[in-house]
């Protein structure tokens, strides 16, 4: 059983990093390096060796452009940026897929959901990708 922590907890807020921690693994040597922002929306930032970053953020899921500035605490700027598609949690094996797909996504911001929707399951979804601690 997955446990989901209160909103807004410190626990709550670092959700996002094992979902995250998990594309940039399967993003391997291509990843210069991660960060994660705490919220509202909750997002993170894997960029690139290539000069470019991904952004996940929890309302549009995954976007890819070229990184022009951001660190943890300030929302992260990107040139040309193209929507991955796929939902707000695709697998990272699906992100890995999307992103060389050249062909795919779009400049349109998908809204999959809203950062204050904190009964809608996604949490839960969330809480899945963290070890099981006993």
């Amino acid at each position: 059983m997955t446990r989901t922590p209160e909103p807004y907890s410190q626990e709550w807020l670092r959700l996002p990093v094992f979902y995250v921690g998990q594309v940039a693994e399967a993003l391997g040597e291509r990843v210069a390096r991660w960060w994660d922002d705490l919220f509202d929306p909750r997002d993170a930032t894997i960029v690139l060796a290539d000069g470019t970053a991904l952004v996940w953020d929890e309302e549009s899921g995954w976007r890819h452009g070229r990184f022009v500035s951001g660190e943890r605490g300030m929302r992260t700027e990107l040139a040309d940026a193209r929507f991955l598609g796929g939902g707000v949690l695709p697998s990272a094996e699906r992100v890995t897929a999307l992103l060389d797909d050249t062909t795919y996504g779009s400049p349109r911001r998908p809204v999959y959901r809203h950062y204050t929707d904190l009964d809608d399951g996604f949490d839960r979804a969330l809480a899945g990708f963290a070890p099981i601690t006993v």
